[in-house]
């Protein structure tokens, strides 16, 4: 069995108890994230592993640690010295880190991932003080495979790699885009239960094409731009080879790239190794169990409604094919589908006849689609143009552009029905397509609503309403995690599906009643275990899963056993025959 890492590992002790074994002593052992426990260690310990007289001598457990934490957390002046507070301690004792944000979830979430992650981005290189994961380019790529060896975790299972290319709604942002990967991971250790030993970010700096980065001084990422065509598939080509040689068990999520490099790595290598595209799969995932949510509570079923997506990038796509997917489960034909879904972009809705991009051509419309909207042949059905003739259902937005679902449009919308699902999904928050309260008042309160980025409740007319965050949260951890609990080959379409009525099934059961479409931030772990449960079914049920000894077990039980746990465990140092 591969060793976490040379330096510790889980063990079991005579007894069945968990342990930590570790092969460093003194102060190595205090300036590893992951064998950090501070004041935390027992005075035996401290004496064993030749850490007396380097530590304060009052010995706190991390209840008092973590009570000491959040009073200084409190103290910090903005959000994104909030989230600089939570990475020094991350990048300090990694162990607390988990810890305090599992305390605070609903509260750090947002810190640690979006809308904070976006500034976190933007200011990387100003803000850097302390590695974490790697970094290829094109000046180290051919060691790739040294490299990885010589991580110092071993057994990584869980990998989110990003070029930077299209973060969130802030586009290109070079090396900062690690940012990113490190935040997902944040929140597969703390909702999905990964062992945060077995995670790795990953930043393949192929270069950036902003100016202010390639001309400041403190950039730290490649002053070089962008690569593209074959030299950058041939870096993509020489990273993944290297993982497979490396840690062949591991799962790749593809995190923000370009919208065409986007379905192009996943067309590429989706049934090649285990990986998914968060952007894509996960957003869409998201959005479809928010749809199916709020249909059942309208009584209505995701069959009956017509969507307009806007925004056509890997997010809008990304959507708009999963709502496809869930239309064919449910038992509509392609042709009745394409009467249902119009997918609009910057030039208005999506034709065959002006698209060069060959993602779009599946969801993209004919001129005979609006032949009686009276358009001029001159162009194509704008968004209001759309709206008023198509009378969808649902409305979501995937642009990026903040105010683009103007009154007119929403009041369209509910000039059409009774009550318009409207989804505004961008992130971060000044993004937004639309304000709650605007969709509110300009819907006078009928509108079932949800957002991509965090928003407190409303009130009007005297009524509350909550806001219901649409974030991936709910499906990458539960869908990786189970990925790597069933050793999968593949992460198939199905397990993805399965993920969106896992999610929609659980907001069923706990928030029939009330006006929620997603759960609650704070719901994260239940959520993720049963996202977790029902893709491991699935996964074992199509062939994905190549641990078919799991067939006929307790899978809720099982990936229970698996979670990891933020606790301090006893340390014994290995000594002399500790691999160094």
């Amino acid at each position: 069995m591969t060793t976490l890492s040379d330096y510790f590992d889980y063990r079991l002790d005579a007894d069945g108890n968990k342990y930590v074994e570790v092969s460093i002593r003194g102060v190595t052992l205090l300036r590893l994230p992951a064998t950090n426990k501070g004041t935390a260690f027992s005075v035996q310990e401290r004496i064993e592993l030749g850490l007396d007289g380097m530590l304060p001598p009052q010995v706190t457990d991390m209840e008092q640690q973590l009570d000491r934490l959040y009073v200084n957390y409190q103290k910090q002046a903005n959000d994104i010295s909030k989230y600089q507070f939570l990475r020094a301690l991350q990048d300090r004792n990694e162990v607390l880190f988990y810890a305090l944000l599992a305390q605070h979830l609903e509260e750090m979430v947002p810190v640690v991932y979006t809308p904070t992650i976006g500034l976190a981005v933007q200011q990387f290189s100003s803000n850097f003080t302390s590695t974490r994961g790697l970094t290829l380019s094109a000046a180290n790529i051919d060691r790739a495979e040294t490299i990885l060896q010589n991580y110092p975790l071993n057994d990584i299972r869980m990998i989110v790699v990003t070029d930077s290319s299209s973060i969130l709604g802030i586009g290109d942002q070079g090396m900062g885009g690690l940012a990113i990967c490190i935040g997902k991971l944040g929140l597969y250790t703390v909702g999905g239960g990964m062992c945060p030993f077995q995670t790795l970010p990953v930043n393949l700096d192929v270069g950036t094409n902003r100016a202010e980065l390639l001309d400041d001084p403190f950039y730290l990422g490649a002053h070089s731009k962008r690569l593209h065509d074959q030299p950058y598939f041939e870096l993509v080509d020489k990273f993944v080879n290297a993982v497979q040689k490396v840690w062949p068990k591991a799962i790749i999520q593809w995190e923000d790239f370009a919208k065409n490099i986007a379905f192009d790595l996943l067309a590429k290598y989706k049934d090649l190794l285990p990986c998914f595209n968060d952007d894509i799969q996960g957003t869409g995932a998201m959005a479809l169990a928010g749809l199916l949510s709020a249909c059942h509570k309208k009584g209505e079923t995701l069959a009956e409604q017509t969507v307009v997506v806007v925004g056509a990038g890997a997010g809008g796509f990304g959507v708009a094919s999963t709502i496809k997917k869930g239309m064919l489960r449910e038992g509509l034909t392609m042709e009745q589908i394409l009467q249902r879904i119009f997918v609009v972009d910057a030039h208005g809705l999506v034709v065959k006849e002006a698209t060069t991009e060959a993602y779009k051509l599946p969801l993209s419309h004919t001129q005979e689609s609006y032949h009686d909207w009276d358009i001029p042949d001159d162009r194509v059905p704008n968004l209001l143009e759309v709206v008023t003739h198509a009378k969808p259902t649902v409305l979501l937005g995937l642009t990026g552009v903040p105010g683009l679902f103007t009154e007119t449009v929403i009041k369209t919308m509910a000039a059409n029905h009774a009550q318009p699902i409207i989804f505004p999904l961008s992130n971060p928050t000044a993004n937004c397509e639309a304000t709650p309260e605007d969709i509110l008042v300009w819907t006078h309160g009928t509108a079932m609503l949800a957002t991509g980025s965090p928003f407190a409740d409303v009130e009007y007319q005297g009524r509350r309403y909550p806001i219901g965050q649409g974030n991936n949260a709910f499906i990458f951890p539960g869908l990786g995690f189970a990925a790597v609990l069933g050793e999968c080959s593949r992460i198939s379409d199905a397990m993805v599906l399965e993920s969106a009525y896992a999610l929609a099934d659980y907001i069923a059961e706990k928030y029939s009643t009330t006006d929620l479409i997603f759960p609650p931030v704070g719901d994260l772990k239940q959520v993720s275990l049963f996202v977790a449960k029902r893709v491991l079914a699935k996964a074992l049920e199509d062939g994905s899963a190549t641990r078919q000894d799991l067939v006929g077990i307790d899978l809720e039980a099982y990936v229970k056993a698996n979670l990891w746990k933020a606790a301090y465990l006893p340390f014994k140092y290995a000594g002399a025959t500790a691999t160094h």
